[in-house]
C-alpha cells in the first residue's frame, strides 16, 4: 500500500473523451487518486458522487482529484440512463 504523501510515479491515461491527462502536469497540487472496480456499480457511482459534491472544497485546498477505472472509454463517457 502507498503511504499518504508519496509521490507517485509519473504516468499518462486516457480521460473520458479519450484525452491524454498526464499525471505530472500537476505537480505542485495536491493529488487524489480514487480508484472505481467498474463503471455503474453502487460502490462506482457513490465514489464519483463524492468527488462531484466535493470538487469546490478540493479546489480550496489547491487539490484535482482524477477518477480511475479499467473501463473503456465509452463506458466512461456513458451516461447512467444509457445503461437501463
Amino acid at each position: 500500500m502507498i503511504k499518504t504523501g508519496t509521490e507517485a510515479p509519473d504516468f499518462t491515461l486516457k480521460d473520458q473523451d479519450g484525452n491524454p491527462v498526464t499525471l505530472s502536469k500537476y505537480r505542485g497540487k495536491k493529488v487524489l487518486l480514487s480508484f472505481h472496480p467498474l463503471a455503474w456499480t453502487n460502490v462506482c457511482q457513490e465514489q464519483m458522487l463524492s468527488l462531484e459534491r466535493n470538487f469546490q472544497r478540493l479546489a480550496e485546498l489547491n487539490a484535482v482529484a482524477f477518477g480511475i477505472s479499467i473501463d473503456t472509454v465509452p463506458t466512461k463517457n456513458a451516461q447512467p440512463n444509457q445503461w437501463g
